[in-house]
């Protein structure tokens, strides 16, 4: 009896001691006619007709680009093996994007692009923390949260950054700086 006991606990242990495989891939999903929702391709750049929202009263800036990025998991125990799949997915909003009418110059759209480059900048970082963690049954959730803020705090830093340098692009020699430092990251990608 105690030899089944001790077998009981080691099978329902093993899960929590097994390393992982993990699985990271990129969402490759092209969104409805209409969606709100733009997903990053490289090859794909924003236009001002995707800017759909309502500029802010009072609001200093000629253009506001609303990105980031998410992800989807799950985890699975099967045959002894802990499994972890993450989709990872950069995104640009529609409706929480916005330009002044009259202000859409390629300048300025180039500005708000490099903001939607940051957050596919930002996700790849993310997705590099993902590959290589030592991820397990017990501290998958745990792990994942803790990468997912600590890039998202990054992802606001680094856009603060952008702006409050080139003061929203207003300072053109700062942002061609700026231009070939984000080309640079997405060269490297």
């Amino acid at each position: 009896m105690k030899y089944f006991f001790f077998f009981l606990l080691c099978m329902v242990s093993l899960p929590a001691l097994s390393q992982a495989v993990v699985s990271v891939k990129w969402l490759q999903y092209e969104p409805a006619a209409g969606s709100d929702t733009v997903y990053y391709a490289p090859e794909k750049k924003i236009t001002w007709a995707d800017f759909k929202g309502t500029p802010e009263p009072g609001s200093d800036a000629t253009a506001i680009t609303s990105s980031g990025f998410g992800y989807m998991a799950g985890i699975k125990y099967k045959d002894g093996k802990v499994n972890i799949s993450i989709t990872v997915y950069c995104y640009f909003s529609r409706h929480g994007s916005w330009v002044i009418k009259g202000k859409e110059t390629a300048y300025a759209l180039n500005h708000e692009q490099h903001h939607f480059d940051v957050s596919y900048i930002v996700a790849n970082l993310f997705v590099q923390k993902l590959k290589t963690a030592k991820f397990t049954w017990d501290n998958y959730n745990e792990l994942l949260d803790k990468f997912y803020n600590d890039s998202r705090q990054q992802l606001k830093d680094m856009q603060n950054e952008y702006d409050g340098q080139t003061k929203n692009g207003r300072l053109p020699a700062v942002q061609e700086k700026w231009n070939a430092k984000i080309d640079k990251q997405l060269a490297q990608l």
